[in-house]
């Protein structure tokens, strides 16, 4: 498979759709359509999980109810087998919570002519400053 010349737009695409989904409570289960049954991962806060099951049990475990996201860049690079890498650098304010720097990584895997979530990291900015 050779680079897809479209990386950009997808990942700015996909950016924008995933969060809709996400930072609504109710539409925050459909992002289950997004990864695959078995061969997606993801670590969210240094917490490894496997498989759509999984990663959406996570998900749906998280109590805020109000999200404020601004989001600074979208990277994105082709991958070899026609992927997308894409790494999201933000702020993220859940509920009443002070404002956070968080960076988000996801890898998008072909399948036919769309894409799932193969792999995805969740990290909050917080550094210990002991």
């Amino acid at each position: 498979m050779a680079l897809n010349p479209a990386y950009e737009a997808i990942g700015k695409g996909f950016v924008q759709q995933y969060y809709a989904l996400f930072d609504d409570p109710n539409q925050r289960p459909n992002l289950a359509n997004m990864y695959n049954a078995e061969t997606s991962f993801m670590t969210f806060e240094g917490i490894q999980l496997q498989g759509a099951k999984n990663i959406m049990e996570k998900l749906n475990s998280l109590a805020f109810q109000k999200i404020n996201r601004m989001i600074t860049a979208v990277d994105s690079q082709p991958m070899f087998d026609g992927g997308v890498l894409i790494n999201v650098l933000g702020r993220l304010q859940t509920d009443e919570d002070p404002a956070h720097a968080y960076i988000q990584t996801f890898v998008l895997k072909p399948i036919g002519t769309s894409f799932y979530v193969q792999h995805d990291v969740f990290r909050l900015a917080l550094h210990d400053c002991v």
